[in-house]
């Protein structure tokens, strides 16, 4: 039988989620602040009377969300990681409609978290401020760290999913392919040829960077590969296109398989 995934219990099950909270303000922009003040207060909502004594590079998570494949309910990661260069607040529901809502303070990189929840059918929230006085690198890493940290809060003990996800995403004259495994074991193998140093401010070597963050944090298998491609921007937008929907495919259920873990091994982990 078809799972249903209720955006109801979505909601009622976040609603009694508590948070713990670092000590340290988020550093928004007004344009962040103004349109997500009601994430962030949801963030800080439970046990801001706790105090910690400095910024830890640690995520904070929320309490489990997880849902088995028998109970219809939302599989939901959150995460806060805050450092001496980034503050970070990601929430990302495997079970949602597609919805983005992502300040980085670097555009292309906002526009390709877009593609993810997009073409995924993930609802992705980021918010996170860094030392863009610098470069991109840092924000960039951390918030790739920090989703992967919430793909493996939202993922669980990953019964009865796919496990797999194989897509090919074209893109005018670019082709990328993409193969993941949700194994547990964090593998990145990523071939791609970027003609460009950058697209508008974004340095398209992190591209490779990001990816690497996500599966060292997440414990995935990727691997990439650049079929054709000529414009930087339409290669690097049908990767994001390409793991977004690979990822859609292995983070669904498999009927057939009962809830049960998709491994001989009867366990997924990242030990």
């Amino acid at each position: 039988m078809e799972l249903l995934h209720s955006n109801i219990s979505c909601s009622s099950q976040l609603l009694n989620t508590r948070v713990r909270v670092l000590q340290t303000p988020l550093l928004l922009n007004h344009h962040c602040f103004s349109t997500t003040r009601n994430y962030h207060n949801k963030l800080t909502s439970m046990d801001a009377h706790k105090p910690l004594n400095h910024a830890s590079s640690s995520p904070v998570l929320l309490e489990n969300n997880n849902a088995s494949s028998t109970t219809g309910e939302c599989r939901v990661g959150e995460v806060k990681r805050v450092t001496k260069e980034t503050n970070v607040a990601v929430r990302i529901n495997l079970d949602g409609s597609g919805v983005a809502d992502s300040c980085t303070g670097i555009p292309f990189l906002d526009h390709m978290l877009d593609q993810l929840a997009s073409h995924g059918l993930f609802d992705v929230h980021v918010k996170a401020t860094g030392d863009l006085h610098i470069d991109d690198h840092h924000t960039n890493e951390d918030v790739a760290l920090a989703i992967g940290t919430a793909l493996l809060q939202a993922l669980g003990d990953r019964k009865g999913i796919n496990r797999f996800g194989d897509f090919s995403a074209p893109l005018d004259e670019a082709l990328i392919h993409v193969a993941l495994d949700l194994s547990g074991r964090p593998h990145l193998s990523c071939d791609l040829r970027i003609p460009t140093q950058r697209v508008g401010t974004y340095d398209t070597q992190l591209v490779e960077h990001f990816f690497q963050s996500l599966v060292n944090t997440s414990g995935m298998t990727l691997h990439i590969r650049q079929l054709s491609g000529k414009n930087s921007h339409h290669i690097i937008e049908a990767t994001f296109k390409a793991f977004a929907r690979a990822l859609r495919q292995a983070t669904e259920y498999d009927p057939r398989r009962r809830g049960t873990v998709p491994s001989s091994k009867g366990v997924l982990s990242r030990s």
